[in-house]
Order: structure tokens, then C-alpha cells, then sequence
């Protein structure tokens, strides 16, 4: 059963992607694609896959906080390098895994891995930890968090 993401985030909303496990530096994401996923071969479009990976690395790398008062601070993300092995079609599964950390950054991998277990994509990403994301004008922008139910 699908877990609640432990902030907003509209564009993840709107593909659909659901967070199924999150904790002790992992991450998974799931999608069942659907049309709007797909590209012009009728198979999983990259953005989509390169954005379940960042999603999953992301949460692996917030994870480890996930007891700190707000959860601990957000990340961004500073470089990612994707490889696509095979086409992604029916339900995808996506795990992000932290390697390294220290106070400021965050060091992760990530797979997608097809119905059939076989590996989609790899990624891996370096994130920055902040507390909030300067915008324009310098203002600060605090994180989405979720209200506490």
C-alpha cells in the first residue's frame, strides 16, 4: 500500500508516482504508466523515468532524517547522470539507496527496474541538504511540508 510523500510536490503528484517504502537511506517509487507516460514509441518517456529516479534518490537521501523535528532539511539536486538500458513499459519500480553522506551533501544511486525485474535505468546524483531555496527577489522559500495527521 502506497505511503504518503512527506512533502508536497505537485509535478509527482500529477504523474502519479507513488512512494511505497522509506527509511535508513532507501527509497522506492512505483508507477503503473499509463498514455500520458509514454513517448512517440509507446514506451516510458525518459523524463518520466529520469524523474522517478531523482524522486527516489531524493527520499533516500531525506530519509535518514526522517525522526528530526520537520523531518530535517530538504535537498536539491545538484548532477545527475542517467543511463537507459531497455524500454520501460507496465508497472515500474524505482530504488534510490544514499552511499555517502556528509553535513551539506548527499551522495546516492538509483534503478529502475521493469515488471520482469530487469534493470530500466541507473542513475547516480549528488543532492545539497537546505533548510529553505532562495527565489527571486532573495526571498526564501520554506519547504512544502505535510500537516501531521
Amino acid at each position: 500500500m502506497p505511503l504518503q510523500f512527506p512533502v508536497h510536490i505537485p509535478f509527482v503528484e500529477q504523474l502519479g508516482l507513488e512512494l511505497h517504502s522509506m527509511g535508513d537511506g532507501q527509497a522506492e517509487l512505483r508507477v503503473d504508466l499509463s498514455e500520458g507516460h509514454l513517448n512517440s514509441w509507446e514506451v516510458a518517456h525518459g523524463g518520466v523515468l529520469m524523474t522517478m529516479l531523482d524522486v527516489a534518490m531524493a527520499h533516500a537521501a531525506r530519509s535518514i532524517h526522517m525522526k528530526a523535528e520537520g523531518m530535517g532539511p530538504g535537498v536539491v539536486t545538484v548532477e545527475m547522470k542517467t543511463s537507459f538500458m531497455r524500454p520501460g513499459e507496465g508497472e515500474l519500480r524505482a530504488l534510490g539507496k544514499l552511499l555517502h553522506r556528509s553535513t551539506t551533501m548527499a551522495f546516492c544511486e538509483g534503478s529502475i527496474l521493469g515488471e520482469d525485474g530487469q534493470l530500466v535505468a541507473h542513475a547516480t546524483a549528488t543532492f545539497k541538504y537546505l533548510r529553505a531555496l532562495p527565489s527571486r527577489g532573495r526571498a526564501l522559500k520554506p519547504l512544502q511540508r505535510r500537516e501531521a495527521d
